[in-house]
C-alpha cells in the first residue's frame, strides 16, 4: 500500500512498521488531523535498555510527523506484570520501588521527545492514576463482558505460557484487560486515537481497540514494530554482558557507545535508519560502504545514538576516548574505571568488579586464555595481584574489545 500521511510514510521508510489495523483510515486520519498516540512502559527497572528503545522511535516519529505523543508509565500494569514473552511469573514490586524506577526512566524520555506545551508537545502519564481507583465489582460489570475466555486463551502471550506447562497467574490473565482499559481511559480523556508498541503486544493492542469500540463505539487504531533482531539472529538490546542500559548510572556512556560502535557490518545501515534521524539517501550511502570503510557508518551510528540518549558531550567523549585508546594506544579518562587502593587487589577481582567478567570462575578462563593484559602486558597468573601506586592509571584490556582503567 502507498501510503499519503506523513505519520505512516516516515514510519514505512525508516523500517518501524509490521502490522497496522485498518491503515487505510489510519492513512486518512493522519493526513487530515493532528492523531494522538501513546506506548505504554512499565517501569520494571530504575533504567530502560536499548530494548525500549525501539519503542521510545515509535514516539519520537510520530512526533516528527506532526502528531502528539503520550508516555504511559504502567505504575498500575506493573503491579500485575505482562505475560508476553515471559516463561515465569514476574516478582512483586513495591510502591517504592516501582517509583523508584518511575524516576530513574523518566529521564530518557525528556531527552528524546519535546514536552512544550503545544499541540503536539508530549505528555507522561501514569496509568496507577485510574487503575488503582477502579473497583473490582466495576471492572467486572463495566469492561469483563467485553472479553471471552476462548479469545483470550489464543493469544501468543497466554498459549506461549500454557503450551510450555508454565504457570500463569490469575493476576497476570488480567493484564490484558487492563491494558485494554487504559485504551478506553486515554481515549476518552485525551482524545487518544493511536496505541503503538512491538510486535509482542499485538494481541493487547487489539483488545484495546475493540473495547473502545464495543463500549464507546469509538474507532480506535494500533500499529506495532518489528521485532529487532541482528544479523547473528540475536534479540535486539543484549550483550554478551547483559542489557545495554540507557541511563548513564547502570552503564556508562562509553560503553553505551560502544557497544553501537561494535555494530555488525550487515546491521549498520537497518540500525541508522531506526535510532538515528540521519538522511535516508546518506544512510544509504554509509550501508554501501565496504571494509575498513564501514567503520565510517559505524561511529556515526555509535555518535548519534549516544547523543540523543546521553546528550552530545557523551558521544563527544566516547568517541575521543576510543580513538585515544585504539588508534593511539593511551588510556582515555571516559574509560570504565576500577578503584584498587594502593594495597594490593587481586586480577580476578578487578575484572568481575569492573563489569568485564560475571564472575572470578570467568575470569580465570580468560586469564589462561590469555585474553587479559595490562598496560599491554599479557597477564598468565591466575593469582596476580595488582598494585597502583597514587597518582597512577593503569589500563586493562579484556581482548580487543573491553577496556578500563585500575585506579588506586
Amino acid at each position: 500500500m502507498t501510503y499519503e500521511s506523513d505519520l505512516l510514510r516516515l514510519l514505512e521508510s525508516r523500517g518501524h512498521l509490521h502490522q497496522i489495523t485498518d491503515p487505510g483510515a489510519l492513512d486518512a486520519r493522519a493526513k487530515k488531523q493532528i492523531i494522538t498516540g501513546y506506548v505504554g512502559f512499565d517501569p520494571t527497572a530504575a533504567s530502560l535498555h536499548i530494548g525500549n528503545l525501539a519503542s521510545i522511535m515509535l514516539l519520537k516519529r510520530l512526533q516528527q510527523a506532526g502528531h502528539r505523543p503520550i508516555v504511559i508509565l504502567g505504575g498500575g500494569t506493573a503491579k500485575v506484570g505482562d505475560p508476553s514473552g515471559k516463561d515465569e511469573t514476574r516478582q512483586f514490586m513495591t510502591d517504592e520501588r516501582l517509583a523508584n524506577n518511575i524516576a530513574g526512566i523518566k529521564g530518557s524520555f525528556e531527552r528524546m521527545l519535546d514536552f512544550s506545551d503545544t499541540e503536539t508537545g508530549a505528555l507522561i502519564i501514569n496509568n496507577d492514576d485510574w487503575l488503582s481507583e477502579l473497583g473490582y465489582i466495576e471492572l467486572l460489570r463495566d469492561v469483563g463482558p467485553h472479553f471471552t475466555i476462548n479469545r483470550m486463551l489464543t493469544f501468543d502471550s497466554v498459549k506461549t505460557r500454557l503450551d510450555r506447562e508454565q504457570p500463569l497467574s490469575f493476576l497476570e490473565f488480567n493484564y490484558m484487560i487492563m491494558q485494554a482499559y487504559d485504551y478506553l481511559v486515554l481515549a476518552r480523556d485525551y482524545g487518544c486515537l493511536l496505541q503503538l508498541g512491538g510486535s509482542d503486544q499485538w494481541g493487547n493492542i487489539v483488545n484495546g481497540i475493540e473495547l473502545n469500540r464495543r463500549i464507546d463505539a469509538r474507532e480506535v487504531y494500533g500499529v506495532t514494530a518489528p521485532l529487532i533482531t541482528r544479523a547473528d539472529g540475536a534479540k535486539m538490546g543484549k550483550s554478551v554482558d547483559g542489557a545495554i542500559w540507557l541511563n548513564e548510572d547502570a552503564l556508562p556512556a562509553y560503553d553505551f557507545w560502544q557497544y553501537w560502535r561494535n555494530t555488525d557490518d550487515r546491521d549498520v545501515g537497518k540500525f541508522l535508519r531506526l535510532f538515528t534521524d540521519v538522511p535516508l539517501d546518506e544512510i544509504a550511502r554509509l550501508e554501501a560502504l565496504e571494509g575498513a570503510e564501514i567503520n565510517e557508518a559505524k561511529t556515526i551510528l555509535a555518535n548519534e545514538v549516544t547523543a540523543m540518549v546521553r546528550g552530545a558531550g557523551a558521544a563527544k567523549a566516547a568517541e575521543a576516548t576510543a580513538r585515544e585508546t585504539f588508534a593511539g594506544g593511551g588510556a582515555g579518562e571516559d574509560l570504565p574505571s576500577y578503584a584498587a587502593g594502593t594495597g594490593g587487589e587481586r586480577l580476578l577481582n578487578i575484572l568481575t568488579g569492573i563489569g568485564f567478567t560475571a564472575s572470578n570462575g570467568e575470569a580465570k578462563r580468560k586469564i589462561a586464555e590469555g585474553a587479559v593484559k595490562i598496560d599491554g602486558d599479557v597477564i598468565l597468573d591466575a593469582g596476580f595481584v595488582v598494585h597502583v601506586h597514587e597518582g597512577q592509571a593503569l589500563k586493562l584490556s579484556l581482548g580487543k574489545k573491553k577496556h578500563g582503567l585500575i585506579t588506586p
